[in-house]
């Protein structure tokens, strides 16, 4: 689908009109820029498949996605700190304008534009919105995150608006283009915000298997982090703290803190997180049924993005190959 999606996101520019080339130009740079490892935008015509049979139609939803995490990384850069805020040739302040662009009005103009059948676009447009207000809670939640308090369901609370927002609202969007019932449309946003759950424990796995280190250099309380908390006496929450604070700073004490985080009993608490949601989305989607071909797809997606990754014996750096 990948030619299809391409195209649909020429057709996107296009709608921002003749009067906004420097516009149209910054934002193109920004989605070329802007590459993701992973083709997950295809998810909400996968889910609009189950419903009808064809994928088709839901490609404007996969430019929608595309556009959103554009917008999304790169206000989430900033918002770690990186105030260099640049893509390809675009410089700080043009950067920023373009991302404003793409994750806000430029969706709203796909939902609304003949694309989408006019029954549907007052509802798509809603999903914009409140993705967008559901994602910055979490984002904010996790800015502000008590590292000493921290809980799983507390950092599962933040994860549900950082990374569950999105997916649920295009999981949601596909049902309501489809033409389901409300009912029907929930299932499928409970469905997309369990795969976002599981898609931000994949990539916390990955940005320590890779070395990236992100969240160590961030401070990020993460659903590791509370795995180790919880079940830690004083003494070693205590390191935890001290080692977590320590690790913005000094690689040595992130080494160190990844060490106690790679313990067996914490892996096991965290692929006991991982096998909850995973099962939870294969449940919710027997239940939803649908093209069979399509659903298939899916539950091959949601095992795809739940495998326990982290492994207590192996040194992080030789886990698994370097990201491509």
């Amino acid at each position: 689908m990948a030619a299809d999606i391409e195209a649909e996101r020429n057709s996107a520019l296009d709608l921002l009109g003749p009067s906004a080339a420097s516009v149209r130009a910054s934002v193109a740079a920004l989605l070329e820029h802007r590459t993701f490892a992973y083709p997950l935008s295809v998810l909400p015509m996968i889910v609009h498949a189950v419903e009808t049979g064809a994928p088709g139609p839901a490609v404007p939803l996969a430019v929608v996605h595309e556009l959103w995490w554009t917008s999304a990384c790169h206000l989430d850069d900033l918002a770690d700190g990186q105030t260099a805020l640049t893509a390809g040739g675009l410089g700080e302040s043009e950067a920023l304008l373009a991302t404003v662009i793409s994750g806000i009005p430029l969706p709203l103009l796909v939902v609304q534009s003949p694309r989408i059948p006019e029954r549907a676009r007052g509802a798509l447009s809603a999903e914009v919105v409140r993705c967008w207000i559901t994602a910055t809670e979490g984002q904010l939640r996790d800015l502000r995150a008590d590292v000493g308090a921290a809980t799983r369901d507390a950092v599962v609370a933040a994860y549900l608006g950082k990374s569950g927002a999105p997916f649920s609202m295009v999981t949601a969007m596909a049902a309501q283009l489809a033409g389901c019932p409300d009912e029907r449309v929930e299932l499928w946003r409970e469905f997309g915000n369990g795969f976002g759950v599981l898609w931000q424990l994949f990539n916390d796995q990955q940005d320590i298997l890779t070395g990236r280190n992100e969240d160590l250099a961030n401070g990020t309380v993460t659903y590791l982090l509370a795995c180790a908390l919880e079940g830690a006496g004083p003494d070693v929450a205590g390191r935890l703290l001290e080692l977590h604070t320590a690790a913005r700073r000094s690689p040595d004490a992130g080494a160190a803190l990844i060490d106690l985080l790679l313990a067996p009993e914490v892996l096991r608490r965290y692929e006991e997180g991982i096998g909850g949601f995973r099962d939870r989305a294969h449940f919710l989607l027997s239940g939803l049924g649908g093209d069979a071909a399509h659903a298939a797809v899916l539950h091959d997606l949601v095992d795809r993005a739940s495998p326990m990754l982290l492994r207590a014996a192996e040194p992080v750096a030789q886990a698994v190959p370097a990201r491509r």
